[in-house]
């Protein structure tokens, strides 16, 4: 008994600092960590924070060992050897379930969340009781998921903060428009209504409820919401194109047509989506010439960007030509004169394509035609561009002597 008290002892004592050591340590650490934050400085304030955690990591690891509670009356009947063995194991383990103190996490938690380290917000967090957590940092938990892309981890803790707190509109909208993107908007419809019984005012709410009805093709209910938001000053692209969108799911044509077209000018008439909408209900309620407007503009709208597509096709031509799938090479820099139709370099490269790896001799020639006639264009030809013309030119009149040679077999 004497040997296990005595080992006892000696590992206490190798843990246990002297009173008050590391307390003024700790305590500056987190002062000094405030006092960045309040200056907006999360850099030096990471510092800090991280300092003052290990320090409390460290004492509560030295608590946990110093209450451990002993099985001396089993470690006494074993070999001095065997005792030391599980002390030590058991000092670990108590070290590893020590709970750091939460006000230290949830500081340092806040600096990683303002600095968009949202992994070790969520590692810090999660760890605390849920009656611990305060209402920041128990949102700063919750959306540090949804910054993940991790919905439904999301949901359950947004799901555990309303439980506590109801009345957090932020999150009710939040929580009801996630319900939505995971195709479940009847739970979202719930979660909002719950809200809107209390209080029918909070615009983010009834957003997200009309949105979630919306999902739900509940369109007549989602068209009264989109309505009071109107009602409420909520007059955004967003809404008035969603008030469109849900009158014209229930005939409601005129109404939709008002809410499109103030939803197309609010949009600085840039919206493609929304003008081709415009369009069809126009056309719909009669209004020919106005319809046929909107739905060439939307074509216009929705033509993709030149420059974004010059280096796309180009590329995706580059790449089916060097993986050998000649075809959608070819079909691929065609697309690219689209966007591109001055780019000699790449009627070479269809032509060289037919006539060496494709052996279509007419396409070919034809191409190579074309590289000529683009190439004459260019006012001062590199060395590399006058070199091309010189070999096309050979192609060409190889082509014309098996012309000539075929003739005169006939």
């Amino acid at each position: 008994m004497k040997i296990v008290q005595t080992i006892v002892a000696l590992a206490l004592l190798a843990v246990t600092p002297a009173k008050g050591e590391g307390l003024d340590s700790l305590k500056i650490c987190l002062q000094s960590g405030d006092s960045c934050m309040q200056q907006y400085n999360t850099f030096e304030a990471l510092k800090h924070y991280q300092k003052a955690y290990d320090l409390a990591k460290k004492r509560s690891q030295e608590k946990a060992v110093e209450h451990l509670d002993l099985p001396l009356k089993q470690l006494n009947k074993l070999p001095k050897e065997k005792q030391n063995e599980i002390i030590e194991r058991l000092k670990h383990s108590a070290e590893q379930s020590a709970i750091v103190d939460c006000a230290v996490q949830m500081k340092l938690a806040d600096c990683y969340y303002k600095r968009a380290n949202y992994r070790q917000v969520i590692e810090l967090l999660k760890t605390i009781p849920e009656d611990s957590l305060s209402h920041e940092s128990f949102r700063q938990l919750a959306q540090s998921y949804k910054k993940q892309s991790d919905l439904d981890s999301y949901v359950f803790w947004t799901s555990q903060l309303l439980a506590r707190f109801p009345m957090d509109g932020e999150m009710v909208a939040g929580l009801t428009l996630a319900y939505a993107q995971l195709e479940q908007p009847q739970n979202g419809i719930k979660c909002g209504q719950q809200y809107f019984a209390v209080d029918s005012t909070n615009v983010e709410v009834n957003r997200a409820l009309a949105d979630a009805y919306f999902m739900d093709r509940q369109f007549g209910k989602s068209s009264l919401m989109y309505e009071r938001l109107l009602a409420q000053g909520d007059s955004t692209f967003n809404t008035l194109y969603s008030a469109g969108m849900s009158c014209s799911r229930i005939d409601s044509l005129e109404q939709a047509y008002n809410y499109l077209q103030l939803a197309f000018l609010v949009s600085g008439m840039k919206h493609s989506g929304c003008a081709y909408r415009l369009g069809v209900v126009c056309v719909d309620t009669q209004r020919y010439p106005e319809g046929l407007n909107y739905l060439s503009l939307a074509k216009e709208l929705m033509l993709p960007d030149t420059t974004i597509m010059k280096a796309i096709t180009l590329s995706e031509g580059e790449g089916y030509y060097l993986t050998h799938k000649y075809e959608e090479a070819v079909a691929a820099w065609k697309e690219h004169l689209l966007y591109n139709p001055s780019s000699v370099a790449t009627y070479y490269n269809i032509a060289n394509a037919y006539a060496y790896l494709l052996k279509d001799e007419e396409q070919g020639r034809a191409y190579y035609q074309q590289f000529v006639e683009k190439a004459a264009e260019v006012d001062k030809p590199t060395e590399k561009l006058s070199e091309m013309i010189e070999k096309t030119k050979e192609m060409l009149r190889v082509y014309e002597l098996r012309e000539k040679f075929k003739a005169r077999k006939k």
